[in-house]
């Protein structure tokens, strides 16, 4: 009996699968650690062959796991993390290792491009910004600084377009990372005045064929079973880059409810859904993405701030540190232990955090690498409590001004990721955002994404609604809604947010171009 859906997802940190059954159970899931490493200054790389020897090894491990796995399988599904150039030969071997998307290599090529006048039609057909952690950003890098390494490249991939490959043989991509990198989001087809744009014509042939795993799978190959230990024939699906495939095992698409979904951890994805192309919002500074759901008509609008619970991070590295100086020693998880206290002691005063900690910058909802973190406000009647409120404060308020470029502020957030744990910053964001604010029991949602593709490719559901309503609908906890007098706060707050974060930018400029620096001293001859 094929009763069992596997999900892959692999991502930056962790390369994982786990095991449904056909109505959303989890039952059980197997991880190994990702490995990356820098390349150059500003180059992060990944091998191809370790990537896919670590996704073998998930699969063959579940098999210890569950009972008779290979004869249970249903179907196996995959994402992975997204963006990022991984380019194979004609014989299906690596060329070189896969650029990430933390690969900045392309920064000053983006800068470029989007300068110029075309960008703004670029922005038009993809729905999504510019960046440098886009294939065809980098590969517009390679072909002006190093263009032997296309010599005997025949396809460019995304991660999990490598891994579908390696247990298909097929050579395809899917809409939703197709489309925001070279596409068109209302066709969900590649677009030749896009491609034009990027100056990659003649490099048109690295492109894979467009596979939509919601209604197509292609058989686990021979050498993939016989690694993995499941059986050769069984259907694999291409699924959708993990963002949207998150995003659906988290909640954004239920038909009847208008939701966004915020990611909270090191970095912060915000994601309204569109329920049609006239329904998308392209914001006024050509950021954010637009992704294809697997949902006819159906996208997800993201935008993403750089540094989200990396802002946490850093104000309890710095309680760390001061009371290091004095000889006391405590660790983070100890600190954090004491977050839920200063929150509660901290005072209700206008003091604003702008959270750019991230020494890339910010990417959402506008691009500068300069934006760099600031406290403003802050007087001789503040303390310790009312920064980490203000940090906690600040988060809510970039997840605002992500929402607020994306269209009307949804009145519900499907809220997921190692922070939505605390009471707290729930009850802070919601505040923010007016709406209330709903967390779920679902502990992989990006494998479920997955794992749901393949339920409806198989037809084991006639619709994606009707999946949602087993595997989604159920595992949601109760809303909470947003405390008035916190809307109230932030409603007021916020514009002054947006005004300083504004004025600011000429700042962050002037310091990254080295103002306030002492001038180097002449060596002596």
């Amino acid at each position: 009996m094929r009763d069992i859906l596997i999900g892959i997802d692999a991502g930056t940190s962790v390369i994982k699968s786990v095991a449904f059954d056909l109505g959303g159970r989890q039952i059980a899931a197997c991880a190994v650690p990702n490995s990356y490493e820098s390349e150059g200054g500003k180059g992060v790389v990944q091998d191809l062959a370790r990537t896919w020897a670590d996704a073998a090894t998930t699969l063959s491990d579940l098999a210890g796991k569950v009972e008779n796995l290979a004869s249970r399988v249903a179907a196996i599904s995959v994402t992975a993390q997204g963006d990022g150039t991984w380019l194979i030969d004609k014989n299906g071997g690596p060329v070189g290792k896969g650029w990430l998307w933390l690969d900045a290599r392309a920064g000053g090529t983006v800068e470029r491009l989007r300068a110029g006048s075309g960008d703004a039609a670029r922005f038009s057909h993809t729905g999504s910004g510019l960046a440098a952690c886009q294939m065809g950003s980098q590969l517009r890098w390679i072909l002006e600084n190093e263009p032997e390494r296309l010599k005997d490249a025949t396809t460019g991939f995304h991660c999990k377009d490598w891994l579908y490959f390696k247990l298909t043989g097929q050579r395809a991509t899917d809409p939703s990372e197709a489309c925001f990198t070279f596409g068109n989001f209302r066709t969900r087809q590649y677009s030749d005045d896009v491609i034009d744009f990027l100056d990659l014509g003649r490099q048109r042939y690295l492109l894979p064929e467009i596979v939509d795993g919601a209604v197509t799978q292609h058989a686990l190959s021979d050498s993939a079973a016989a690694l993995t230990g499941l059986l050769a024939g069984t259907p694999v699906v291409l699924g959708y880059v993990d963002v949207v495939c998150t995003s659906l095992g988290a909640g954004l698409y239920e038909p009847g409810i208008d939701t966004g979904c915020t990611v909270i951890g090191s970095t912060g994805m915000h994601m309204r859904l569109a329920t049609s192309a006239d329904d998308v919002t392209l914001n006024r500074d050509l950021t954010g993405y637009t992704m294809c759901l697997p949902v006819p008509g159906a996208y997800a609008q993201m935008q993403s701030n750089m540094a989200a619970t990396l802002n946490i991070d850093w104000i309890l590295s710095l309680a760390a540190s001061v009371l290091k100086g004095v000889g006391v020693e405590k660790t983070k998880s100890e600190l954090l232990a004491h977050v839920e206290g200063w929150l509660t002691e901290a005072k209700e005063t206008s003091l604003l955090y702008h959270p750019y900690i991230s020494e890339a910058g910010e990417r959402g909802p506008f691009v500068d690498a300069t934006a760099r973190a600031s406290f403003v406000g802050l007087d001789a009647g503040h303390g310790f409590a009312d920064m980490v409120r203000a940090v906690f404060d600040g988060l809510a308020m970039a997840a605002r001004d992500c929402y607020a470029e994306m269209g009307p502020l949804p009145s519900r957030i499907r809220l997921t990721g190692g922070a939505a744990r605390s009471a707290s910053l729930r009850r802070i964001l919601g505040g923010a955002l007016g709406c209330s604010v709903q967390t779920s029991e679902r502990e992989e949602a990006g494998a479920a994404g997955a794992a749901m593709i393949a339920a409806v490719s198989l037809g084991i559901y006639g619709s994606m609604s009707d999946c949602v309503g087993e595997w989604v609908t159920p595992y949601q906890r109760q809303a909470e809604p947003a405390d008035a007098g916190l809307s109230a706060r932030f409603e007021s707050l916020f514009p002054a947010y947006r005004q300083s974060r504004l004025a600011l930018r000429p700042v962050w400029h002037s310091l990254s171009q080295g103002a306030g620096r002492p001038p180097e001293q002449e060596k002596p001859q």
